[in-house]
């Protein structure tokens, strides 16, 4: 743990002296960004970690990760699991992290298994980090992520509506209704009634996980008229009804079913229950996928959008919730080339090698075909 904080202490102190003009970059064409990397380099990319050497039970709300609240410059945004993560310092306790990190916390923490972590963390950091400093925020846009990349590139953090945060969330309201990382109590309080309807002894079980997904959509599809439920944020709106059944789970328990307690703790305090155990075994695609699938196949949907209340138009051109290599090739040809138009140079190699470590995640359990939006180095 040691040698984790002074790697993190490095990378912190590295960027202060690496970027020490970042808001004389704004407005600055390519040219000139390129000139800036000429001068000042880039990060360096670390391979993704590897699984844990010791994928047990173990308690991981310890003396070693302390609860602590969010400092006023930390960031928190719209991932509970992620939240409560740098709260307890799994991640860097100020919200701006590489995407090894994120894989190293929600594997130690949570004990996912390794290309399940890969996937997550990749996908997010391709749509809204930043690739010259290998830096992303875990919520809204800051500084802290170094100088941007040419524009259309968002580099908006976890916040960022319409990438990995979208609209439906169980907890948070949609963009069209305010800001879509705050906790809302009102949903929360639909969370609750939803489990005390459907799930055993009122716990939020895949049951209860089917109902409020689908309650969440169609509550949407009938207010929210900017609503769009499309790929890439359908496999994370139903990864993310899934994930607190497993990951918000003491360990020792193992039942699938989440407690109000121990929910109102993660979702809310943005911390972990006292004497928390992270899962027995690590957990990979191998598990989430049938459970994704079953709550699915409760309430079948098609992607769409809505173009007013209450008037969603199907997109048939969007790749379905059970096509995963469908939804990795859009979020590979279609997303990420929409923020990254024509790179070369570091860019294009720093792209290149991320999506390397997303498509290695993706076909370790998916036989889908790699694909190359920028070529291949």
């Amino acid at each position: 743990m040691a040698k984790f904080s002074a790697l993190i202490l490095i990378a912190v102190i590295r960027l202060a002296v690496a970027l020490p003009s970042y808001e004389s970059l704004v407005g600055l064409n390519e040219r000139e960004i390129n000139e800036y990397i000429a001068r000042h380099g880039v990060a360096e990319i670390p391979n993704p970690p590897l699984p844990l050497a010791d994928g047990s039970i173990k308690l991981v709300n310890n003396p070693s990760h302390p609860f602590i609240p969010a400092g006023p410059t930390d960031i928190r945004g719209p991932c509970p699991a992620l939240n409560t993560l740098a709260s307890h310092g799994y991640l860097p306790r100020s919200g701006v992290a590489r995407p090894d990190q994120i894989v190293t916390a929600v594997m130690e923490g949570l004990n996912l298994g390794n290309d399940f972590a890969k996937f997550l963390a990749y996908q997010a950091f391709l749509m809204n980090g930043n690739p010259l400093t290998n830096l992303m925020s875990i919520g809204m846009k800051t500084p802290g992520t170094g100088p941007d990349p040419p524009k259309p590139a968002l580099v908006g953090g976890l916040s960022q509506h319409g990438t990995f945060e979208g609209d439906t969330s169980m907890t948070r309201v949609d963009a069209f209704f305010g800001d879509q990382a705050v906790f809302n109590e009102d949903l929360f309080q639909k969370f609750i009634a939803t489990s005390a309807k459907f799930g055993f002894n009122g716990t939020y079980d895949i049951n209860a996980a089917a109902e409020l997904r689908n309650d969440r959509l169609q509550d949407s599809i009938k207010t929210n008229p900017q609503l769009v439920f499309t790929s890439p944020r359908i496999i994370s709106a139903y990864s993310e009804a899934v994930f607190p059944t497993i990951f918000f789970v003491d360990g020792r328990l193992n039942n699938r079913q989440l407690t109000i307690d121990a929910a109102r703790h993660f979702f809310d305090f943005q911390m972990m229950p006292a004497d928390f155990h992270r899962q027995p075994a690590p957990v990979n695609f191998t598990m989430v996928d049938p459970l994704t699938k079953a709550i699915f196949n409760k309430h079948p949907f098609s992607p769409g959008v809505n173009h007013g209340k209450n008037n969603f138009v199907l997109q048939p051109q969007t790749p379905p919730l059970a096509d995963f290599c469908g939804i990795y090739e859009d979020i590979v040809l279609r997303v990420i080339p929409g923020q990254y138009p024509r790179p070369h140079g570091v860019l294009r190699k720093a792209l290149n090698k991320n999506l390397g470590f997303l498509f290695g995640a993706v076909h370790a359990e998916h036989n889908c075909t790699q694909v190359f939006p920028f070529g291949r180095d």
